[in-house]
């Protein structure tokens, strides 16, 4: 096919533009025309997948590249091996440091802190040694045993019991005020409390178990794990709020208690169990156990929804990519050549006309609906249930959730019964940690059902949330008095199950969406190239 050499050389100053089509058609050229598609749309999907992450790895470590290009480039100037260089850096450092201390600021500083030292020393002789009956939250400026000044937070009832601490562990304490905006930012009710993190919270359970069964003193087990974990100001400041706690003689359940939401109700519940029991250690290690199980279940649903999601996103992306930049191209040829085209062809030329022209908007209808389900789904509770039970009784992916739940549902029921937690409060508790509507009407009619005497079984008959092969080892447990071990293996049965489905959908879903993304390109190049041929057949 002879082609304009001008047309040729713009064609390669851009990539998504296709050659004129002229009026001479043969086969060879509609070949072209198609592996032309399939690079543009291998072009895109690679944009989206590989070149944005190659882009993103090359912004991150460039400066971690650049430091050790010019590191190597002054040792090699200076001919001084890496391990003999003078650390000029840190000489810097160090005078900046000096200067820094014998500044006009850090002078006006330090007389300020040396004047509200003074005045709380004499606070504490009056009004500060006033003890209240409930404790208020202390927010306090000191010194420590290294010379750094911090600030931090405690829960006490007096600010002599917080200085009088604060001295104790080798701290010189400057202020401590305490007022309604402090009550608010730090207080157990406040909304900035952040929980703490299940890998923490796994790390902080391991080795505190483990210090105690080493001989430490949990009061010194909570110091240790202040300066492993310290970095996090929230953790610090929640840890030196214990330790004060049990320094003043609280019990430890209610020293984490009054940390707000940084530490899990059940765990709470637990401890205050081992404490009437004298089993904190086993306890601590049991929750280890449990908390890393959950983790991993959470972890294989998170699993389950991500794969097949980004799939999804991406082949949405690449569609796009061929109806918004190449089709366009094939319109002008159509054009050009005044070829009839009617049925799935103009469908997709249509729709890619409604897609150039409306994309910006309909990128933020999504975006703006994508937002408005989730505010619903988190503050709705009505919506949040229909979503739920429509969810659930999805196939495959419905057995999913409902395995899941019945996993840490068995799983933490099981362990509150072995902590002789009581029945009613455990099934607060279980009420409390998940965030599916049905399971908790489920919970809620459990407590109602021992309320009036009847067996805890009742509540989960007849519910096509609960499995029946759940259903009957429960009532099983509960008619031998064993109903601990039973939901122990309620919750390794489906703990498996979850684990099963989720590969089985794993392997399934792939080849799925490769069909699916291979129709949808197929049929785009087929109703591209058909006019193609009746063009071809006309000049035939």
């Amino acid at each position: 096919m002879n082609m304009n050499p001008t047309t040729v050389e713009s064609n390669n100053k851009n990539p998504f533009k296709l050659p004129s089509l002229g009026l001479f058609i043969t086969f060879k050229t509609i070949v072209e025309y198609v592996i032309l598609i399939i690079q543009f749309a291998f072009r895109g999907f690679k944009f989206l997948t590989i070149d944005l992450f190659m882009a993103l790895y090359n912004a991150l470590s460039g400066g971690v590249d650049h430091a050790y290009q010019k590191t190597k480039h002054i040792v090699t100037k200076d001919n001084i091996a890496p391990s003999t260089a003078p650390k000029k850096e840190s000489i810097l450092n160090a005078d900046l440091s000096t200067l820094f201390k014998n500044s006009f600021f850090m002078k006006k500083k330090l007389a300020k802190l040396e004047a509200q030292k003074i005045a709380l020393a004499e606070e504490l002789k009056g009004n500060g040694a006033i003890r209240s009956k409930e404790p208020k939250v202390f927010k306090f400026t000191a010194k420590n045993k290294n010379g750094k000044i911090e600030s931090g937070v405690i829960s006490g009832f007096s600010k002599l019991d917080v200085n009088t601490f604060l001295v104790q562990e080798e701290y010189e304490v400057y202020n401590i005020i305490s007022n309604e905006w402090t009550e608010f930012i730090y207080g157990q009710t406040s909304i900035f409390t952040p929980k703490m993190k299940t890998k923490d919270l796994l790390f902080w359970l391991t080795q505190l178990s483990t210090y105690i069964k080493s001989g430490i003193t949990l009061t010194d087990s909570i110091k240790i794990l202040n300066n492993q974990m310290g970095k996090n100001k929230n953790y610090k400041r929640a840890f030196q709020s214990i330790v004060y706690e049990l320094t003043m003689g609280e019990s430890f359940s209610k020293a984490l208690e009054k940390q707000g939401v940084m530490f899990p109700a059940l765990l709470i519940n637990m401890i205050k169990a081992a404490e009437a029991t004298g089993e904190l250690e086993e306890t601590l290690s049991d929750m280890a156990n449990y908390y890393d199980e959950i983790d991993k279940t959470h972890k294989q649903m998170i699993s389950a929804i991500t794969y097949p999601s980004v799939i999804l996103v991406f082949s949405i992306a690449v569609i796009t990519f061929i109806l918004v930049f190449i089709i366009p191209q094939f319109v002008e040829i159509y054009k050009e050549s005044e070829v009839e085209i009617n049925g799935l062809t103009l469908f997709i030329i249509h729709m890619s006309d409604f897609l150039k022209e409306n994309i910006g908007f309909l990128l933020i209808i999504a975006i703006a609906s994508i937002a408005v389900l989730i505010f619903s789904y988190q503050k709705v509770k009505a919506f949040r249930k229909s979503m739920q039970t429509f969810l659930m009784h999805v196939p495959v992916f419905g057995k999913i959730m409902i395995y899941n739940e019945m996993a840490v549902f068995a799983k933490t029921f099981s362990s509150l019964l072995r902590n002789n937690v009581f029945i009613t409060e455990s099934i607060d508790i279980l009420s409390k940690i998940t965030n599916n509507e049905i399971y908790k009407e489920i919970m809620y009619n459990t407590i109602n059902n021992i309320v009036k005497g009847e067996k805890i079984s009742e509540a989960f008959k007849n519910q096509w949330a609960v499995p029946e092969v759940a259903y009957y080892m429960i009532v099983t447990g509960e008619s031998t008095g064993q109903l601990a071990e039973m939901m122990s293996k309620v919750s390794s049965y489906y703990q498996e199950m979850h684990r099963s489905i989720i590969s089985s959908l794993k392997a399934f879903i792939e080849p799925v969406l490769i069909t699916f993304l291979a129709v949808i390109v197929g049929g785009i190049i087929l109703a591209v190239i058909v006019p193609m041929f009746n063009l071809m057949n006309q000049f035939g």
